[in-house]
């Protein structure tokens, strides 16, 4: 008597909707301790994912005290912290919604306005949630590709804008070139739009790049046309609150904010993040003491690149992209040995290029003594990669 062959996992796996299956895994990079299991180094320099070094401001720490004492209960209503960023931004509370990081509300976007088939525009290289999450939902991207001086390439997106179009999607600062539109620039973007496309402007580094005054502002910009809305920020980055996960969407008018209300999970904030959030309204002053440091940093860092003679975006981030001969992934792989995370960009025709976080003083100084040995040990002639426009992953 013959016996059936055990079904194999794969075999007992349901079939995944086309879109998911064709999708690239996001490459959200190794942890500290990956890196210390891994290369057995003890100190790390977590230059990779643009977290901000000098962590949250201190009244976060006061608005945490006793919280051990609340988190058997679901988070209250988060009308509150609602509040306090309308009260912030001179906004009304009806057109806020809180994500568990903008990253979430990048979801929720194209699953309650994206459908199959629907064009979407955007950058390249890009902040991949921007990409993958209305691939997801069946829309077809066209990522337009940024200038070899490392710009907006504005001619070709207008062109890219000049068909029928549900949502254009982009960083301003970018990631992770770091380049800046600025208001002209933005508010001609914008009328080249069909009236009836979704205009999402992701200002997750705003607070770095609002220190130069030629940094537009999106939402006066977008309040002059009738074009629907949404600008997205974060408390990850300038407000040190990357582990807690929370950002948040200012949108055009309150249907929209509905709208995304509709598939966005139950208790989607969490009770510390929104404490810590409230918390980090009230330390700006700490948190702009941490962006001026970041930023004279990031210059300095900018010259000692220049010097070893690579190619560097601009960049009103926390961070600097820039281009070797070697690819970017033998580099990070080389730097990982030494204990220093970066962020290796995978897209195709940008793999080559490396991002790298600015991070506290001795952490820049062991990179840039690790980068300048790697780059000194290769061979010369080694010819770096071309940006062609194509994507092979998907980058954080």
């Amino acid at each position: 008597m013959s016996s059936k062959p055990a079904a194999t996992a794969s075999s007992r796996a349901p079939a995944c909707r086309p879109e998911v299956a064709h999708l690239p895994p996001y490459n959200a990079g190794l942890s500290t301790q990956a890196v210390q299991a891994r290369y057995g180094v003890s100190t790390i320099s977590k230059l990779g994912s643009n977290e901000n070094p000098y962590g949250a401001p201190s009244p976060v720490h006061d608005a945490l005290a006793g919280l051990g004492h609340k988190v058997a209960l679901y988070p209250e209503a988060d009308q509150a912290l609602k509040d306090a960023l309308a009260r912030h931004m001179g906004e009304s509370p009806s057109r806020i919604v809180l994500g568990n990081g903008s990253e979430q509300i990048i979801h929720m976007i194209p699953e309650a306005y994206v459908s199959a088939g629907d064009r979407v525009v955007t950058v390249l290289p890009s902040f991949g949630l921007h990409i993958l999450t209305s691939e997801m939902m069946g829309g077809v991207v066209e990522a337009v590709p940024v200038t070899a001086e490392c710009e907006f390439d504005l001619p070709a997106l207008h062109a890219a804008l000049a068909q029928p179009v549900k949502m254009l999607i982009f960083s301003n600062p970018s990631n992770p070139v770091g380049c800046m539109m600025g208001a002209a620039d933005l508010r001609a973007l914008i009328a080249a739009c069909p009236a009836d496309c979704l205009v999402v402007v992701d200002e997750a580094y705003r607070e770095y790049a609002e220190t130069d005054p030629a940094y537009p502002d999106a939402r006066a910009i977008l309040r002059e046309q009738e074009r629907p809305w949404i600008v997205l920020r974060t408390f990850s980055k300038a407000y040190g609150l990357a582990g807690l996960r929370i950002g948040y969407a200012i949108t055009s008018d309150d249907s929209i904010a509905h709208t995304l209300g509709l598939v966005r999970d139950p208790f989607n904030t969490n009770i510390a993040a929104q404490l810590a959030a409230l918390g980090a309204l009230d330390g700006m002053a700490e948190m702009r003491q941490s962006i001026e440091k970041t930023n004279h940093a990031r210059e300095s860092l900018r010259t000692e690149l220049h010097r070893l003679g690579l190619k560097v975006a601009p960049s009103y981030g926390n961070f600097l992209f820039f281009e070797t001969a070697m690819s970017s992934a033998d580099l990070a792989e080389a730097l990982l040995h030494q204990g220093i995370i970066v962020k290796p960009w995978k897209e195709r025709g940008y793999t080559h290029w490396t991002r790298v976080s600015i991070g506290l003083p001795e952490d820049t100084a062991r990179f840039l003594a690790a980068l300048t040995a790697i780059l000194a040990a290769q061979p010369a002639g080694q010819s770096a990669g071309q940006a062609t426009g194509a994507r092979a992953t998907v980058e954080a």
